[in-house]
């Protein structure tokens, strides 16, 4: 992208005499999306996409326009800056620093340099390591991009990206002729071809299998109110939903947060410090730089129980007399909105007995089957891919079909124990219409008075 550097610069030294404020954002990559179902290749996208937008903001409203021609640069100026002043709106800009800057994500292997067919026999390797008796369905899908961006605003700042991230993504089916049950996995990162290939694909797979399988011995699970640990994968899950969503300042400034008005106060147990961090390498929602130029950080959000921040653009900071914390997130052709990246609990310093071996009876959930939250009532349901009970401090039967609901706040408060390990896992969350690629995580969690039920 270095060789538009001067087309863009000129473009917004020219539209920025119309405006109060303009930012151009460009780039172009290849991209891949890979599915196999059932042994047949159903699905191979693959292709280089580029694109231009320009945003304007003019009396405090928005003019947007987008084109994948490189060439129509005036022709998208001229038309953001007519909608910009079209409209009247609020809208202001919290300050935010200039920067000059090139970056790359760091990889071994380059994407580009690993063909179609070879990721396609990671698939398959993938597969047929899960093609164990009572399996009688699966679906991989393997999805990549690279990506070089540049970013101009009107301020002075300039930013060349050049990111790379890649997934594989493995859901198994189970029955005994009665019951139908699934299990999923995923392994991937903001990186190279290193994020699959050191994986032992092979047992990524198996263990996939054999979790759906276990489904199937499963019983039904009790319901009612117990002490219940929830595993890496499923508090990071809890996390992201429940607290993460909560803080995202347009809901906020929308009224939809049960966490309007609550900075400042304690809204979780003092054992409980929550982040969102893009500038994780390790994440699967890692970025330099967000959507409007601003550099990320490790955002605290929960510290010591207590709520001390959100997550901004520039536009919410302005209206909450904040900053904004580099979580403005898009694709190209989409407008800018407030996104999470890689959000997690705080580790604690619990080993995974000391945590059981005051539970009488409980419950241990593992893993995510997906749920939904309603972040305006603060009321949440989440839905484990595998469960076992707990009885005088050891693991026991496992159990199948197992949700967890509650209220944010109560369940947040109700945390009493972490665990002193920590993974983060990764996928996609949507938003608006939009998805972005996030990371989730923390250790394994105690939480006692939890609703515990059996989920269709």
């Amino acid at each position: 992208m270095e060789e538009y550097i001067e087309k863009f610069e000129k473009i917004v030294e020219k539209v920025a005499l119309e405006s109060d404020y303009v930012d151009i954002r460009g780039g172009y990559g290849n991209n891949n999306e890979l599915v196999i179902k059932d042994s047949k290749v159903q699905e191979i996208n693959s292709g280089m996409e580029c694109g231009v937008r320009i945003r304007v903001l003019n009396n405090g409203a928005w003019g947007f326009a987008y084109t994948n021609n490189f060439n129509n640069l005036n022709e998208i100026g001229e038309k953001a800056i007519k909608l910009s002043k079209s409209l009247n709106g609020d809208v202001e800009l919290a300050p935010a620093d200039t920067i000059k800057d090139k970056v790359k994500t760091p990889r071994k292997i380059s994407l580009s340099d690993v063909s179609i067919e070879e990721k396609i026999n990671v698939m398959k390797e993938a597969e047929n390591a899960s093609n164990l008796e009572s399996i009688n369905s699966t679906n991989v899908s393997y999805s990549d991009s690279e990506n070089q961006t540049l970013f101009i605003n009107s301020e002075g700042t300039m930013i060349l990206s050049d990111e790379t991230r890649c997934g594989l993504f493995l859901n198994a089916v189970a029955s005994d002729g009665d019951i139908i049950q699934f299990a999923h996995g995923s392994i991937g990162g903001a990186k190279g071809f290193e994020a699959i290939s050191n994986v032992d694909i092979e047992n990524f797979g198996r263990k996939i299998a054999l979790k759906a399988q276990d489904l199937l011995k499963a019983q039904k699970p009790p319901s009612g109110i117990f002490p219940v640990m929830t595993d890496c994968e499923l508090t990071g899950v809890c996390i992201h939903e429940a607290l993460g969503h909560a803080v995202e300042a347009d809901l906020i400034l929308q009224n939809d947060s049960i966490l309007k008005d609550e900075i400042g106060n304690k809204i979780a147990s003092e054992i409980v410090n929550i982040y969102d961090d893009a500038s994780r390498l390790d994440g699967f929602g890692y970025y330099p730089y967000d959507g409007e130029g601003v550099k990320t950080k490790k955002n605290q959000l929960v510290k010591d129980g207590e709520l001390v921040s959100l997550l901004n653009s520039r536009e919410t900071g302005s209206k909450l007399n904040m900053e904004s914390s580099g979580n403005s997130r898009s694709i190209i052709s989409e407008q800018p909105i407030v996104r999470m990246s890689n959000t997690y609990l705080e580790p604690g310093n619990m080993s995974f007995e000391e945590l059981i071996e005051d539970i009488k009876e409980g419950i241990y959930l593992k893993g995510s089957r997906g749920g939904q939250v309603d972040t305006g009532k603060g009321i949440f349901q989440f839905n484990a891919s595998q469960s076992f009970k707990i009885e005088n401090g050891e693991i026991k039967e496992s159990l199948r079909d197992v949700s967890l609901s509650g209220n944010i706040l109560e369940t947040l408060k109700n945390i009493d124990g972490l665990g002193n390990d920590f993974k983060l896992s990764l996928g996609f969350c949507g938003k608006s219409g939009q998805s972005a690629p996030v990371g989730d995580g923390g250790p394994h969690t105690r939480i006692q008075n939890a609703m515990v039920g059996g989920s269709s």
